[in-house]
């Protein structure tokens, strides 16, 4: 099991990665799974629309990509690109602190690898009711209640 943090064009530092690790664990294997390597790349949007442009085709700006390399079901491998500046700016579009933000981002992530869906509105009901449940729980909601001021974290 390996779950690596890291960044790129952005001064961003995820703090206590042990916890979210543990947490991300935990939603998989409540799910049947197991994480084998999980790669989670925060970016600026600048990078991260370059991935959406020249791996989906895409000319927006997303907070998520996900690259799924899984070759077993039960067995997750992939990488995770989260745009840091626009968890900030959805943030408070969705009235809720940058830590819940950001970690709604990261399980999305994991849950489309999981196998859930959001192509449809009843897909993406289900999708949001798994988020919440996930969120829900106390090793992550103690993280979002501990999480320092963003500031700090991105000088």
């Amino acid at each position: 099991m390996a779950i690596y943090f890291s960044t790129l064009y952005t001064p961003f530092s995820l703090p206590n990665t042990a916890t979210i690790t543990k947490w991300i664990c935990e939603v998989a294997k409540r799910n049947q799974k197991r994480v084998a390597a999980l790669n989670y790349i925060f970016c600026n949007d600048t990078y991260l629309h370059q991935i959406n442009l020249k791996h989906l085709q895409h000319d927006t700006l997303t907070d998520i990509i996900t690259f799924d390399y899984s070759e077993e079901s039960s067995l997750l491998i992939a990488d995770f690109y989260i745009s840091i500046p626009r968890v900030a700016e959805n943030a408070p579009q969705f009235d809720v602190p940058f830590p819940e933000e950001l970690a709604r981002v990261m399980i999305h992530g994991l849950l489309h690898l999981i196998g859930y869906s959001d192509k449809t509105p009843t897909a993406k009901e289900r999708m949001r009711k798994q988020e919440n449940k996930y969120l829900a729980m106390p090793i992550i909601q103690q993280w979002i209640a501990t999480y320092p001021t963003l500031s700090p974290l991105l000088n």
